[in-house]
């Protein structure tokens, strides 16, 4: 515990840490509006979640044409907590208010961060912890990313460990409870925070949140996802190394520790996971029992069979952020408590701003906010023009297969999805982007694939090739299911 609670929060240090807020926020929408002009916004995940916010917004169910034709979303991950984003939608039906809502979700995060770092480290020390949150490599992840239904896991994951440190339980359960809404795996996280109740021992809360967390991973699985997904089943168990299920799965992990614990280290990237996550915070997170709460997101990342998930380059880490920086934070406070070290409290959290700050400036693949930052991307691409009028050649209200760059700026007046992912007969316009080698999507064809199919299907070209991009078009009927698909 904290040996001095300080004052209430004054007027001019809640205007320090919201004009950090502000600076963050704004980076984090230029880089999104950036990314979109430059047509580096892809239909994965940009356009799946830009149809299912539109559709929630007109009332309807979230049908998802990137992910297949009557595609519910609802069926491939759980996640109602997109309702949330209908009324935004309502203000400004666009791809790019996504990006305004992720910066508001991760910007959010830092007055928890603040309130429970300023009662160790007094106001500088907290001001800069937040502000070093806010520039950590897994928000530049996320942010370069777009969106993901995980984002509103992070000021969640915050205020949870806020209210473990204020001894103020039964919120910190009601949080726990409002993460089954984001993502079906986040019943294990439940669970994770019941474990954490026990080091307060709160038994019967931690018995309760065990059984929350169990019994709704178990309905969504295995009721609330079939009945929703296309194929009838929950197909996104890719943890085969393991086993074939999670039955399977929990036999081999107690009967196999080592084999078990190899696996978490047996790749590169999942090293460097490891070492980009830890390292930088002295592997102090590993001394907090707090550090518990990321363990069951952590260990499902590289316990899964896709290489992308082991990349510290994707959205999955946004979460980790503050539950990592926490962790480092509540061990720090206890050691300057216990050995006096005083300065401890501005060099932590300093050390942390510049290995922020160094990374943004100098390594854009981990921190890619750099590029928007130094200019790197304020000129458009050479390609940029002639995406723009290929995808002006597409009439509304029909149906089109395109490029996985292209989908972004479509689906706002069409019916969109991915090359071969909405079946032969709907679409009557296809973009392919022969400066690509693969198109998107979950089993992605090639430009040349792409080419052949749309011959075989009956398409011609609209116009030459342009910088290699293609604009087809066969004369068929327009489908109601694409006609009536942006309509209330």
């Amino acid at each position: 515990m904290p040996q001095h609670t300080p004052a209430t929060v004054s007027r001019a240090q809640k205007l320090h840490l919201g004009a950090a807020m502000a600076v963050a926020g704004v980076l984090y929408v230029a880089h999104s509006f950036l990314r979109f002009a430059n047509f580096e916004s892809r239909g994965y995940d940009l356009g799946i979640f830009d149809q299912a916010a539109r559709q929630y917004a007109l009332f309807k169910a979230p049908i998802v044409p990137i992910k297949g034709v009557d595609f519910n979303l609802l069926g491939d991950h759980f996640h109602p907590i997109l309702v949330l984003l209908a009324p935004f939608y309502w203000i400004w039906d666009d791809p790019r208010m996504l990006g305004i809502v992720l910066s508001l979700l991760l910007i959010s995060s830092a007055i928890p961060v603040y309130l429970f770092t300023r009662r160790r480290f007094g106001h500088l020390g907290a001001l800069l912890t937040a502000c070093a949150m806010l520039l950590w490599w897994p928000f530049q992840a996320i942010v370069n990313w777009e969106f993901h239904e995980v984002a509103f896991g992070v000021p969640i994951m915050a205020w949870i460990i806020w209210t473990f440190d204020r001894k103020r339980y039964w919120l910190a359960s009601g949080l726990s409870a409002s993460l089954l809404l984001i993502r079906e795996d986040m019943g294990i996280t439940i669970v994770a925070v019941g474990i954490v109740m026990l080091f307060h021992k709160q038994w019967f809360k931690a018995a309760a949140l065990a059984v929350l967390g169990l019994v709704g991973y178990a309905v969504v699985t295995s009721y609330l996802i079939p009945m929703f997904s296309p194929a009838g089943e929950f197909t996104y168990w890719q943890y085969t190394a393991l086993g074939a299920s999670a039955g399977s799965a929990i036999v081999f992990l107690l009967t196999h520790p080592f084999k078990s614990l190899a696996i978490l280290f047996d790749h590169q990237l999942k090293v460097a996971l490891w070492l980009l996550s830890f390292l930088p915070l002295a592997l102090l997170p590993l001394l907090s029992p707090y550090v518990i709460l990321g363990a069951p997101m952590l260990l499902s990342r590289l316990f899964n069979d896709r290489l992308n998930t082991w990349a510290p380059v994707y959205q999955y880490d946004a979460i980790m952020a503050p539950i990592l920086i926490l962790s480092a934070v509540h061990v720090l406070g206890k050691l300057m408590a216990r050995y006096g070290w005083k300065k401890i409290r501005i060099i932590g959290p300093a050390w942390l701003l510049a290995f922020a700050l160094v990374g943004t400036l100098f390594f854009h693949s981990v921190f890619p906010l750099g590029r928007t930052l130094t200019g790197a991307n304020w000129t458009p691409g050479t390609l940029v023009a002639a995406k723009e009028r290929a995808v002006a050649m597409i009439p509304d209200n029909v149906c089109v297969e395109a490029a996985d760059t292209l989908v972004p700026h479509l689906s706002t007046r069409t019916y969109v999805g991915m090359m071969g992912d909405i079946g032969t007969e709907l679409s009557s316009w296809m973009i392919i982007d022969f400066n690509e080698q693969e198109l998107g999507g979950w089993d992605p064809l090639n430009p040349p694939q792409a080419l052949e199919r749309a011959h075989a299907l009956g398409f011609t070209e609209v116009a030459p090739i342009d910088t290699g991009i293609l604009v087809l078009h066969r004369d068929i009927p327009v489908d109601p299911i694409c006609s009536s698909y942006l309509k209330r």
